[in-house]
Formats: structure tokens, sequence, C-alpha cells
């Protein structure tokens, strides 16, 4: 468990950073915020190349994706309604649950706590041992799933503030073409898939993102085009075809190891971008006290701006109450999956669902561009501050549970044998 506790490191001393770059970069901090942004995108397509790429899709039980996305959207909902209902009926003044706008701010700033960090989860899953269980494998599409659910329901928020647009609508067409292309051409296209490759395909693929963006920001500043690099990513992984007779889950069950080709080589260099990647997102959080809003519609009188500060001993009972609120609407999947699973690898799967990241805190900067703040949004942000925080103690908690359903799984098949020392039990069982 070492590589977890040096990742969680990384994600502290990065949130740590965020604060003292606005003081230490002085003029330069919005350039250097970009091009960490940038950075952060690339790290992240990487390793979604390689989920994609490790990505197995049953095409003669495809019932069985309806009903993940099901569970998926229900674990992205609930955390979503608890926090907007705690905005509304705690964090916003007395007269709010009355006023249109009030709720527009709230169920935009609200979805950050929807998404589980994707990247976040599988690099420490895999870095933990985990890639072989059932727990990595359901996670994997259910994650996936609730990030591409937020990306979506996000379209419909926006349109809350500026109305109708052309531009959202493109969003949903490019993210269904991808998703019928790792349809259709899954693991068929014979490309390299060596880092040197990959790498480059994540460049090339944050940099298109970072094109349309620009092209949709001149047409539109109030609603640029933005595709996020997670799908995408993932739908290249996807149809990339695995050179003859290599075995990307060869090593599945390896502590440490990380998604993607099994060779000491690749391993090193998948290693140090999750690690890279687990600083960068410390690093993308946005500063806990904005000087301003770079606000996209100035016409937008901000309910939350207008609130006075709170003491900080009652903003850390806020802080500690949204945190609650938002995991505790992750348990879906704990009540699902019963016939596939025990019961702790259920609950193990629901924790593991918890860690929040970079589509939580790229929620939060569009609320921030739309001129949100007070302490609503500063509440925000310190719960996925302390998410963060916590990914190693959920990580710990998921492993734990996942030895726990083996071990009783083995006295199970053999009366006695959690008296038994593993290492005979497992020359048995041979």
């Amino acid at each position: 468990m070492r590589k977890v506790a040096v990742f969680s490191l990384l994600l502290i001393a990065g949130m740590v950073g965020a604060q003292l770059l606005p003081a230490l970069a002085g003029d330069v901090y919005v350039e250097l915020l970009h091009g960490l942004r940038l950075a952060t995108m690339v790290a992240l397509a990487f390793i979604m190349i390689h989920v994609g790429y490790e990505f197995e899709l049953n095409k003669t039980n495809l019932h069985q994706y309806g009903w993940d996305y099901v569970v998926a959207m229900t674990a992205a909902a609930f955390p979503w309604i608890f926090v907007v209902l705690y905005f509304m009926l705690v964090l916003l003044p007395a007269g709010a649950w009355g006023s249109w706008q009030a709720w527009v701010e709230a169920l935009l700033a609200g979805r950050f706590a929807a998404p589980t960090s994707a990247g976040v989860l599988f690099a420490m899953l895999a870095a933990a041992g985990l890639s072989a269980t059932w727990v990595f494998g359901k996670a994997r599409i259910l994650a996936i799933f609730d990030d591409l659910d937020t990306v979506l329901l996000m379209i419909p928020l926006q349109m809350l503030i500026v109305g109708l647009a052309w531009q959202l609508g493109v969003v949903v067409v490019l993210m269904g073409a991808l998703l019928w292309t790792a349809w259709r051409y899954l693991h068929r296209c014979p490309l390299p898939v060596t880092w040197p490759w990959v790498l480059s395909y994540a460049v090339g693929i944050t940099a298109l993102g970072e094109l349309i963006s620009t092209a949709g920001h001149w047409l539109d500043a109030t609603v640029p085009i933005h595709i996020e690099v997670l799908l995408p990513a993932f739908v290249v992984g996807c149809i990339l075809a695995r050179p003859a007779g290599s075995d990307p889950h060869r090593d599945d069950a390896v502590e440490g190891s990380q998604m993607g080709p099994e060779t000491p080589g690749e391993q090193r260099v998948a290693t140090l971008i999750a690690a890279v990647f687990m600083g960068l997102v410390g690093l993308s959080l946005p500063p806990l006290a904005p000087e301003s809003a770079d606000t996209a519609i100035a016409a937008l009188q901000s309910v939350s701006a207008a609130q006075p500060p709170l003491p900080w001993g009652v903003m850390a009972g806020h802080v500690l109450a949204l945190t609650i609120l938002a995991n505790l609407g992750k348990m879906v999947p704990a009540f699902c999956y019963r016939r596939e699973a025990h019961w702790r690898e259920r609950l193990a799967l629901a924790i593991g669902m918890w860690p929040r990241g970079e589509v939580g805190a790229g929620v939060l900067i569009v609320s921030l561009g739309y001129g949100l703040g007070g302490p609503m949004i500063l509440a925000a942000m310190l719960s996925l501050a302390l998410n963060l925080i916590l990914t190693g103690v959920f990580i710990l908690s998921v492993k734990w549970l996942v030895a726990g359903e083996s071990t009783q799984a083995r006295a199970d098949l053999i009366p006695g044998a959690e008296a038994l020392d593993m290492k005979c039990f497992d020359r048995f069982a041979e």
C-alpha cells in the first residue's frame, strides 16, 4: 500500500500548492493555471486510454450495461439532490426557497458532488492491487457512466442560465458519435500501444479539445463548446487493437500495477504519469478564497455571491455535513447487484465511488465563471478538498472489505478454512 500512501501525499501537496500558487505566480498566475489544467488533461487522457485498452464489452449482454447506467445515474443523482437541498435549506438566505435564480445556482453548484473521479479512482485501485476484482470491473463502468451523466446534465443546467444554445447541442452529437465509434471498432484499430504513442494520443486529444473550446469561445464567449477529454480518451483506448499474444489483464492482481501494457517499462511510465496526475488534480482545485470571479454573464445577479462570509467554525460544520451527504448519496451500488456479489463487495463498490476530483472541480470552475460565490461555493470547494484528502482512506477501506470477502468465501468453501494458513489453503485449492 506504499503507492497508495504516496499518491495520497501527492494529492495533498497539490492542494496546498493550489492555495499558494496565486501569491507565488503573481501576474502570470492565469497563464500558469491554464498550463497546469492542460497538463492535468494530458495525464488524465493517458490514464483513460489505458482504461479503454483494458475494457471488455460483452455485446451479448447489453441489458446489463443499461442497468449499470441506471445505477450510475442514480448514484450521481442522490448526492446532487442531497447537496442542493442542503444549499437551499441551510446555506442560502431564508427567502431563497421561493427564488428561481437561487434554485438555478444551487442546482449548478451542487453538481460538483455527483461525479466520481475516474482517473483518481482507477489509479488508486490499481495501486492497491485490486484491478482483478469484481469491484474494479464494476467501478470502471459506473465511474465512466456517472461522469458521462454529469457532463450531459451540465448542458441543461447551463441552458437554465444562458438559454437555448446550438453549441450545447453540438456537444451531445459529438458524445453520441464517440460512443458509437467505441461500439463499432472495439479493439480493432492496429495502432501502436507503447507509452510514447499513447502519450502522443493523449496530447493530441487534449490539443483537439482545446482547439474546439477556443473556436467555440471565439464564436460565443458565453456558451463555449467544451469536450472533456475523459470520453474521447476512453474511446481511443477502446478502439486500440491488442498485440497478438498480449494479455492486458495478466498483472491485474499485482499490487501497484497500473492499467495498460504489462511490460516493466510500460508499468514504470504508467506509474509515473499516475503520480504526476495526482499532484496535478490537487493543483487544479480552485483557490478557496478567489479575489473575483471571471463572470461570463455580467447580467447575472448572484444570490450566493451576495452572502456575507461565515465564521470558520461554522463553515467546518457545513463542510462536514456536505461531505457526509454527498457520500451517503453514493451508497446506491451497495443495494444493487445482489445476484453478482457479496454484501462486502457491494459496500466496497459504493465506497470506491466516493473519491471526487477533476470533474467536480471543473463544475465549480464553471460555477465561478457564472458569478456564483459566497459561503455556498466555499463550502463546496472545501468539501471537494476533504474528499480528496480522504481518498487514500477510502481505498484502504475498499481493500479491507474485498480481502474480508475473499476470506469469507474461502471459509464457506472449506469448513474451518479461516483457521488454516493461507499458503496451505492456496496449495490445496490448486
